[in-house]
């Protein structure tokens, strides 16, 4: 036996071939990154746009396949009835954008939504094709839920569809009608789920369940309560306000190509309005702490509010949109219902009633579930470096609870959430996902997006200050684009020549081959911007591309 030649050295050709594709991907993205951008930053948001476009995967399942089992074998009994059961119709045979290709290898609905903006940087083809695909009929289900992920495809996600689809409408350039009327025929069949599925007391106050923050709350959102009643949700309430005004935003864009959607966009306005004031009227906002909290409406009608300052009362800043006075010209019997609501619901002025005048001179309105007077109040909070501001954005959870963790004695049980920094000190949600504190990026990236719309109704008049207590005011459009520059500092070379995702990890920071080989991870610690979770999330993650594409634009 002898041994076998040795290979082939592959010749001068493959070399020439080798440099011609890479001379061709740096003019590509040449193309798309700034000039202004640091060879850093480039290098980051290059990584990032590179990872987000490897990590897409052919996704096959079966759903009835599945529950049925292999032909000539019986499945276990409780399959037809255990997880996924209710999802027959669903058949997936997709090339997906995945979370994670290496830690999680299936989609996942509002992870997918938030890829799709930075995925519309470069190929808003494939960027659209995907918000479409879980609308297909072979995704949503018949009553009108789309799909959370493999493990549970019952589970209730944040509503962002159709904020992530005016986003890619908006990056392709604002033309392809066709597609925002695809989406938003079908997001129509999704919001009423949520109305008749999410809203229990008929009061326009929603639940929802974990809506993908994990353990952020006391106790597992998704669970039967610890005792008999509703959680009334402030993120819950805020998404559901931020879904009517997106697709209000949609159905105005629409309408001045088909006046057919006049009476959708004054519908949506009419659910937006009765959403963000019952947020008021049932408790949500404490005026006193000037923050927005969960309340567990009990059975017997008392109600307890679950005082955690956390993201969840951050996220209903999220609700906000403008509408102009061309727009209110253009539809005018949009602006007539308008008028007509301020004259005859007075009670909903705080939030429809505010305006002023725009940068073309002419008044605007501003439709927000956070009045002014509230938001100002709100963004000290938010902005606090005691709280939720960090070096690296903005953490999950108010670094108050590290001394003053928030307790709850229900039905004989007692608990707790503190400030947890770094992992999970639970098993909850299996415990490798941490919403006790940790920096995440797409909660960052809806806060820094909703900056901007305010920015884009108050202009220079309203500066507050940033950070909070430190005497320095800035506008709304100056905090948005720093605290986008403390999202990208986890990425990029700091003044020793450091990496903060990497924390102490050595090889990774000073090894050559190693260090400008950029991870992406899940979550970043609260306080030292280390990377952690997974280390290959160039799913929402990769969000970071879009803002350095946007601060350096």
């Amino acid at each position: 036996v002898s041994n076998p030649p040795p290979p082939a050295d592959l010749g001068d050709g493959f070399d020439t071939v080798l440099w011609a594709r890479r001379a061709e991907a740096n003019r590509f993205f040449d193309s798309v990154i700034p000039a202004a951008a640091s060879a850093d930053e480039a290098l980051v948001a290059r990584q990032a746009i590179a990872g987000l476009m490897w990590g897409k995967q052919f996704y096959h399942f079966d759903v009835k396949r599945w529950l049925e089992g292999d032909p000539g074998s019986t499945p276990p009994a409780g399959r037809r009835h255990g997880r996924n059961s209710a999802w027959w119709h669903m058949n997936s045979f997709d090339v997906i954008s995945m979370p994670d290709p290496w830690e999680y290898p299936w989609y996942a609905a509002w992870d997918l939504a938030f890829h799709c903006v930075t995925i519309a940087r470069v190929d808003p083809g494939f960027a659209k094709e995907q918000l479409l695909l879980l609308l297909r009929e072979w995704y949503l289900h018949p009553n009108g839920q789309i799909p959370a992920y493999e493990w549970a495809f019952g589970d209730v996600n944040p509503p962002v569809h159709a904020w992530a689809a005016l986003k890619v409408f908006e990056i392709d350039g604002s033309s392809d009608h066709e597609f925002l009327a695809r989406v938003m025929h079908k997001l129509l069949l999704n919001f009423t789920w949520w109305v008749n599925r999410k809203d229990t007391g008929g009061n326009n106050v929603f639940e929802g369940g974990f809506l993908g923050l994990d353990n952020v709350g006391p106790f597992d959102r998704s669970a039967a309560l610890p005792v008999a009643g509703v959680l009334e949700q402030s993120d819950g309430t805020g998404w559901m306000a931020m879904y009517a005004l997106n697709l209000l935003d949609m159905a105005v864009v629409l309408a001045e190509h088909d006046r057919a959607y006049v009476d959708t966009a004054t519908k949506f306005f009419e659910h937006f309005a009765y959403i963000a004031a019952a947020a008021y009227d049932q408790g949500l906002w404490d005026d006193e702490d000037a923050f927005f909290y969960d309340v567990l409406r009990q059975a017997d009608g008392t109600k307890v509010p679950l005082k955690v300052r956390s993201v969840v009362g951050l996220l209903p800043l999220a609700a906000v949109t403008r509408l102009t006075a061309r727009t209110v010209r253009r539809l005018p019997e949009l602006g007539a219902r308008l008028r007509w609501f301020l004259t005859h619901r007075p009670e909903y002025a705080e939030v429809i009633g505010a305006r002023r005048l725009g940068p073309d001179g002419r008044q605007q309105r501003l439709l927000s579930m956070v009045g002014p007077d509230q938001m100002v109040r709100l963004l000290a909070r938010m902005l606090d470096t005691d709280e939720f501001l960090s070096d690296y954005g903005l953490r999950t959870l108010s670094r108050a609870h590290l001394d003053k963790p928030f307790t709850v004695t229900l039905g004989g049980q007692e608990f707790s959430v503190g400030y947890e920094p770094a992992e999970s000190t639970s098993g909850l949600f299996g415990g490798n996902s941490n919403w006790r504190g940790p920096i995440w990026m797409p909660t960052n990236f809806l806060l820094i997006s909703a900056l901007r719309d305010y920015a884009a109704f108050f202009g220079d008049d309203l500066q507050v200050e940033y950070p909070t207590r430190s005497g320095v005011k800035r506008t709304l459009d100056e905090i948005a684009d720093d605290l986008s520059a403390r999202l990208i500092s986890l990425f990029t070379r700091d003044g020793w020549g450091r990496r903060p995702i990497y924390g102490a990890a050595q090889l990774f920071q000073t090894h050559p081959d190693w260090r400008d080989l950029i991870c992406f991870p899940e979550y970043f610690h609260g306080d030292n911007g280390a990377g952690l979770g997974a280390w290959h999330q160039t799913g929402w993650t990769a969000l970071v591309a879009d803002l350095i594409l946007t601060l350096r634009r």
